[in-house]
């Protein structure tokens, strides 16, 4: 080929490479095809085992199950028809992985009890064993376990197992959380700032929020908790009044998990510089997907305030507390009443409960706050009273169906952002795919309702979503052009000699230009889940409170739906519905031990990483992480 012109070795060494890989590309492709695995699956296992794929899922298919999208069942029926043996210790080990897997994803749990872990793998390992003399026993799992544990994969803490990643992250956590809270730093005297800070501000201040601004000056780390309402604003505004006055030459560092929930923090207390956690510590992407820019760099800043931190899972909370340096005062501001995180552990309420952390509860209702019945009713429901008002700001609509109330939500929808503006209102749905009260039934509508079909010229196709000019969109996942949760417009759709262009407006002057390969990560806006409307805030919130919900309606999922409304209320459909998710205050408990492990560091500091565990050699700690 190299007498062809133009063919150099260089490039013929480029075209037997691009060859070899799309030669083994079509063996996984050919390989996976009769398991329902997509090509775009396929092309992401060859992204992640490299040149040597084919060959892995010969001889160790259930590497598979870590990569996320395929799961333990897929692979065990490859390896089954490729000539895995239902005993093989491979196989015992995918399903101990998946039972771990799914307990963090589906549960938000970092651990499984030794007794629990064993019966959830047998389910896995016999579930497609119809034989009874073909089935394993616990015997089978056991010895597995114990393997796992030798070889670091998986660590035994008492009589709970986690996988050796997951206890790292809890583990390194408190030892940061620890090795913070034991600096001795000054107390400062803040009296004559604070005066002079009230003044400038005109603000006056409650004993308790006093308390929680004295707080921040005389502990390295302080908590701030309390409903929308109760004067987290007030207390935040002054803290940086204050700190400002004290340290001008020190930098003030404002974070939050989204982008949204950071500049809605920006906006109320006038410091225009907050950042989301992920790019103040140049985190690209979340745990799967893990783009690090500035790994080991410590946070620079004299003063650190995160906001939104019930919305804090595990590996971000591992992230952050170890680059926090010495010297440095950290206020956590949130509200454990809402939701938890989305991801697995419980890190703001486990900090909470451990008590080395002083916390100040802000529970008393301010009169601006407390003209709106939004703030009382959030405050009742979170007291599990089903007494409600209603008026203007909170209102009740009757709707015996599921497609009654997806029509009066579409009605009350359209009726709403002709008065506040698209932009400021939201329909919360507890689901995204059940029925026409979920999230994507309503998308689907709404969209053709608010921004129906203009031209083909302004519409553009990405697998199975057609978006167009127009569309209310968000952002599903960090990327460089915007943050997770972060809401827009598709502004406009035009062809250039590269291919398709997408304009991209995220307010505040944040626009972008999208290709098409970048609108995997949109999705449409016009109603989202409350899991995904965590940490942002609109005029007007709307919300079904339907009996086919009923699996996902709890008392913290309510509360954290209306808290997002400024000014409105919506809530569509019944109201023993309503009373049964105010009722209903039982949220399982997470499996973590981080407030545990907190209080454990404190007691007898000292640069050990580990804690009651067997199972990872000192050594070999790093490995673990």
């Amino acid at each position: 080929m190299t007498e062809i012109k133009g063919i150099t070795e260089s490039k013929l060494a480029d075209i037997k490479t691009s060859y070899a890989q799309n030669r083994t590309l079509r063996d996984v492709i050919a390989l996976l095809a009769p398991f329902h695995l997509t090509p775009k699956m396929a092309a992401k296992i060859y992204r992640e085992l490299g040149p040597a794929c084919v060959d892995i899922l010969h001889k160790s298919p259930f590497g598979l199950c870590r990569i996320s999208g395929i799961g333990f069942r897929r692979v065990d029926a490859i390896a089954l028809k490729t000539g895995c043996q239902p005993h093989d210790p491979m196989r015992i080990q995918g399903a101990v992985n998946c039972a771990l897997d799914e307990a963090r994803s589906k549960n938000g749990h970092l651990f499984l009890p030794r007794e629990e872990l064993i019966g959830e793998s047998l389910k896995l390992l016999n579930e497609k064993l119809p034989v009874p003399q073909l089935r394993l026993c616990r015997e089978e799992v056991e010895t597995v376990l114990e393997e796992m544990a030798a070889e670091g994969q998986t660590i035994l803490s008492r009589d709970d197992i986690y996988p050796a990643n997951v206890f790292s992250q809890e583990d390194e956590t408190a030892y940061a959380i620890a090795s913070l809270l034991s600096q001795k730093m000054p107390v400062e005297d803040i009296s004559a700032c604070l005066d002079k800070a009230k003044v400038q501000v005109g603000l006056t201040l409650s004993e308790k929020q006093e308390a929680a601004v004295q707080a921040a000056f005389h502990n390295p780390v302080s908590i701030i908790t309390g409903s929308p309402g109760t004067g987290k604003t007030t207390v935040l505004k002054m803290v940086l009044e204050v700190y400002k006055a004290l340290h001008p030459d020190k930098e003030i560092r404002l974070v939050a998990p989204t982008g949204r929930a950071g500049r809605r923090m920006a906006e109320s207390t006038g410091f225009s510089d907050a950042k989301t956690m992920h790019s103040a510590l140049g985190l690209l992407s979340g745990e799967d997907g893990d783009t690090r820019t500035d790994r080991e760099k410590p946070l620079d800043a004299g003063l650190i305030v995160a906001d939104e931190f019930s919305m804090v899972d595990m590996w971000l909370a591992k992230q952050f507390f170890p680059r926090i340096k010495q010297g440095t005062r950290l206020v956590l501001v949130g509200d454990p009443d809402q939701l938890p995180s989305v991801s697995a552990g419980n890190v703001f309420r486990e900090l909470i409960a451990c008590g080395r952390i002083p916390v100040t509860v802000l529970d008393r209702l301010f009169r601006q706050a407390g003209d709106s019945l939004i703030a009382y009713n959030a405050k009742f429901i979170n007291e599990g009273t089903t007494k409600l008002y209603y008026g203007n700001d909170f209102i009740f609509l009757n709707a015996e169906t599921q497609e009654d109330a997806a029509r009066i939500l579409r009605e009350q929808y359209c009726k709403e952002i002709s008065e506040h503006g698209i932009s400021q209102v939201q329909i919360l749905s507890p689901f995204r795919m059940d029925g026409a009260a979920g999230v994507n039934a309503l998308n689907a509508v709404l969209r053709e309702i608010v921004n129906p079909f203009h031209s083909q010229e302004d519409e553009i196709t990405v697998g199975t979503k057609h978006f167009r000019a127009g569309d209310r969109i968000m952002q599903t996942r960090n990327t460089k052009h915007a943050s997770n949760g972060d809401l827009g417009f598709i502004r406009f759709v035009r062809e250039t000699p590269d291919g398709k262009e997408i304009g991209m407006d995220f307010g505040d002057g944040r626009e972008s230009v999208y290709r098409p390969e970048d609108l995997v990560d949109l999705d449409f806006a016009y109603a989202a889940t409350i899991h995904k409307a965590m940490g942002s805030e609109c005029d007007v919130i709307l919300m079904p409170l339907i009996r086919a919900h009923t699996i996902m309606l709890y008392r913290n999922l309510l509360y954290t739906a209306i808290t997002r409304a400024r000014k409105k209320v919506i809530l569509v459909g019944q109201r023993s519905v309503l009373f049964m998710a105010i009722h209903r205050s039982n949220i399982s408990r997470r499996n973590t031990r981080l407030g545990e492990r907190i209080i454990n560091y404190c007691r007898s500091f000292a640069p050990v990483r580990r804690s009651g565990a067997i199972g990872l050699a000192p050594d070999k700690w790093q490995k673990a992480g």
